[in-house]
């Protein structure tokens, strides 16, 4: 479990294919106090680490298709700079909000507004499963966020001049795909509520 509050970034350093699975090894700071069978989310993806190197400053990890097909890992490649964060410690502040790392689909940035030192992000995103609601929680690429405005396959997320220099989302443009996670509360009463209109033949 994650809270969205996005502690390094990493970057990709070797991308290798085995099969169906695909193994990532990045470059992070923080690579020095990981361990085999941690997990850690990147941009928002829960990840087990599989190997250390002995450098102490890069790790890997590994992908299976299906991750890759719903996930915007499917466009890594070294180089590619991306949010991490280690899981949430249990004696520590609960920042941000319950984040499971399990990525819902992708999304798509429509526009970026430039405010008065922020900036404003608009993202689209497919399907009618899921839904977003304004002051509403979502996790952009790992990252726990406000929804500003939200619309049936559209919504936008303001960012401040912090949360844009220290995750990737200063690599974000129009086009770009971005992991989305919607709130795992929201996501229960929309399931349980779709049971209970089925259960009355709506």
């Amino acid at each position: 479990m994650f809270t969205g509050i996005v502690e390094r970034m990493a970057k990709v350093v070797k991308t290798e294919q085995e099969g169906s699975n695909f193994h990532f090894t990045l470059q992070t700071p923080v690579a020095d106090e990981l361990k085999i069978d941690q997990s850690m989310a990147h941009d928002g993806v829960c990840l087990t680490v599989v190997k250390l190197f002995p450098d102490r400053q890069q790790y890997t990890v590994t992908a299976m298709e299906e991750t890759m097909n719903r996930t915007n890992l499917r466009f890594w490649q070294p180089g590619t700079e991306v949010n991490v964060e280690r899981s949430m410690r249990m004696d520590g502040r609960f920042d941000g909000h319950i984040v499971q790392g399990h990525v819902d689909q992708t999304a798509v940035c429509q526009k970026i507004e430039t405010l008065d030192g922020s900036w404003k992000f608009h993202f689209q995103f497919d399907g009618d499963k899921h839904f977003t609601v304004e002051k509403g929680s979502i996790c952009v690429n790992g990252v726990s966020l406000t929804v500003v405005d939200s619309k049936p396959g559209l919504f936008s997320v303001a960012i401040i001049p912090y949360t844009f220099a220290e995750t990737n989302f200063h690599h974000i443009k129009e086009g770009s795909t971005v992991n989305i996670e919607f709130d795992v509360f929201g996501k229960y009463v929309a399931r349980l509520f779709s049971e209970y209109m089925k259960q009355q033949g709506k």
